[in-house]
């Protein structure tokens, strides 16, 4: 199963950093936190991904054009007047990321389409580019192959800053909305598992994911919750960058589910 992640955006609101480089591509512990998100899957054995890009495009294509290269030891021997590069250990994962361009202003939803090609006519896995968690994605897809349903969305409680859920006793989504002054619901974090078919609730490059796509399956009861009560936090800010960076110097980074 193909891994969808969205990592087009401006990050406007951490532009101390995304100024240079998208917001995935901004670093913890020396890492994109792109490649924190791609080592949860990773490690439950998922390594196919699908980047969707954007801004700064080119930084995402350059770091794994680059990547096998930096993570190896090497020898450069010039000796015989050529340029002999032996590589004596690699410790770079066995993924295959395919990083398409899909525009400057693309929305969620319209990136999502703009890949259908590569996703091809089975289920695939789709998050953001931008928050770690310790979802425990096998469970999450084997609980969105139980119910047979046409997405299935990790939620999580985290306050009231995002859009909110309506979830009944079963798991399934009765709404999909933004928040209100009064809700203490869980919220969608990502971690999505989607059947095909819901890429023709897509209209095109405007249309936002988290709108007229996911409403529309919640009304007609095709959305389903994963409750994740672990850990998860986006790096919308300075300040949660700092946080998530001292987490994982200290070696209290609850994302990190795999091994050095």
């Amino acid at each position: 199963m193909k891994v969808i992640i969205l990592a087009g955006g401006f990050g406007t609101r951490i532009s101390e950093e995304s100024q240079f480089k998208p917001k995935p591509m901004v670093e913890l512990g020396g890492m994109p936190i792109l490649w924190h998100i791609m080592k949860l899957y990773s490690a439950h054995g998922f390594n196919e991904f699908i980047i969707c890009a954007g801004y700064k495009q080119h930084v995402i294509k350059e770091y794994f054009a680059d990547y096998f290269l930096h993570t190896s030891d090497i020898t450069y021997d010039f000796t015989k007047g050529t340029n002999e590069m032996i590589v004596h250990h690699n410790a770079s994962e066995r993924w295959k990321v395919t990083v398409v361009d899909t525009g400057l202003n693309t929305m969620t939803g319209g990136r999502v389409k703009r890949v259908r090609e590569f996703v091809g006519n089975e289920p695939f896995m789709l998050t953001y580019g931008d928050g770690v968690s310790d979802v425990n994605i096998t469970e999450l897809v084997k609980f969105h192959q139980s119910h047979g349903k046409l997405v299935t969305m990790s939620a999580y409680n985290a306050g009231q800053r995002f859009g909110v859920l309506d979830i009944g006793p079963d798991g399934q989504i009765s709404e999909f909305r933004e928040k209100t002054k009064g809700d203490g619901n869980m919220i969608n974090i990502g971690f999505m598992v989607c059947q095909p078919e819901f890429i023709d609730y897509i209209e095109g490059d405007d249309t936002v994911l988290e709108k007229a796509p996911l409403e529309t399956v919640a009304k007609l009861g095709q959305l389903m919750a994963y409750k994740h009560n672990g850990f998860w936090q986006c790096m919308d800010t300075v300040r949660e960058k700092e946080t998530l960076e001292k987490m994982w110097a200290t070696g209290q980074a609850p994302w990190k589910v795999w091994a050095d």
